[in-house]
């Protein structure tokens, strides 16, 4: 059975995020500064170098938002956030719908899909209805629970870092962590620029080391981003 041309781009995506995930159990994401940002609080797409624990870089992730749904609708807006390989390839697209960021409203909570190659959705971030913490689930592709994801209550990255704790379904075993790593005084205060660490086991399906991949960009999203002069507020409110 020949394969399309189409097909065989696929298969050739799918091999290299295989190879690239398959042997590394950690993952450092710095997102990039933006001297258009700091300097007019105008709101630009962000960008972001995926490294291994090495910090070599193996992806780049770029949001592709217009600039009216980034300026007006701040930290909670929907977006496409494309990683591409060092060969230029686009091999993972995260898509985050519009959605309710206040936990007051219980019905229409964040989530993001994570497609891997673009168009095959691997998985899924749901946000987790609590009063207090930050929680979410991940899910395979077909909506099935596989793992849980717990914040602290107050998400406050001053001097240190915040981390998020990857769960088994019942909770009761740690199996990694997502890490808001502090950058220092002066970029903390005046630019939004965040740094991230992604722990998991080796063993775990890359499926599910994209799909962490894209709870991390959610996550910074919801907690970490800011417009202008307005932040986006520790918590889950």
């Amino acid at each position: 059975m020949l394969l399309t041309l189409k097909q065989t781009c696929q298969l050739g995506i799918l091999l290299s995020i295989h190879r690239q995930r398959s042997k590394i159990d950690q993952i450092l994401i710095h997102q990039q500064i933006e001297l258009l940002e700091v300097l007019t609080g105008f709101e630009t797409n962000n960008k972001y170098e995926i490294k291994n624990s090495f910090g070599q870089r193996v992806y780049f992730a770029a949001e592709d938002t217009d600039c009216c749904t980034r300026n007006c609708c701040g930290p909670s807006r929907p977006f496409t956030l494309r990683i591409i390989d060092n060969m230029g390839r686009e091999v993972i697209t995260l898509e985050r719908p519009l959605r309710c960021n206040s936990c007051c409203c219980p019905c229409c909570l964040q989530e993001i899909e994570i497609q891997a190659p673009p168009g095959v959705p691997v998985g899924y971030v749901i946000q987790t209805w609590h009063p207090c913490l930050p929680k979410f689930t991940i899910q395979n592709e077909k909506r099935e629970d596989v793992l849980k994801i717990s914040g602290p209550c107050v998400v406050c990255s001053c001097c240190g870092d915040v981390d998020f704790e990857i769960k088994s379904l019942d909770e009761q075993c740690v199996v990694g962590k997502i890490s808001k790593h502090w950058t220092g005084i002066l970029r903390e205060a005046f630019t939004d620029a965040d740094n991230f660490g992604i722990q998991f086991p080796l063993d775990l399906d890359v499926k599910m080391k994209a799909v962490m991949i894209g709870a991390c960009f959610l996550i910074d999203f919801m907690f970490f981003e800011s417009t202008g002069s307005q932040e986006q507020k520790s918590g889950v409110w």
